[in-house]
C-alpha cells in the first residue's frame, strides 16, 4: 500500500485475497480505490460466506475468482480486466 500511495500510476491492476490478518480484500480494495478510482482489482477467495461476486462488484472490484483457480482462469480474468481498461 505504501508503494501504491507514492506511485499509483505505476500499477496496472491489483490482485488480492479476501482473507488477510488485519482487514479483508474488500477493505483493501476500498483503500486502493480511494487513491485511484480506475485501478482494476481482482479478488480471490476460497469458500467464504462473507463475500460474493455481487458484493465484490458493488465494492468496485472488477473480477471475483474462487480458489483454487487454474492459471487459465486467472489469465482470462487478467485479460478481461486489462481489455476493459482500454475501452473506457
Amino acid at each position: 500500500m505504501e508503494i501504491f500511495k507514492k506511485e499509483p500510476d505505476r500499477f496496472d491492476l491489483i490482485i488480492t485475497d479476501y482473507t488477510m490478518p488485519y482487514h479483508t480484500g474488500i477493505d483493501l480494495a476500498a483503500e486502493f480505490l480511494r487513491i485511484r478510482m480506475d485501478i482494476p482489482i481482482i479478488l480471490c477467495t476460497g469458500h467464504n460466506d462473507n463475500v460474493s461476486p455481487e458484493t465484490a462488484k458493488a465494492a468496485g472490484i472488477r473480477e471475483f475468482l474462487m480458489k483454487p483457480q487454474s492459471r487459465d482462469e486467472l489469465a482470462l480474468a487478467l485479460r478481461r480486466v486489462l481489455d476493459a481498461g482500454t475501452s473506457r
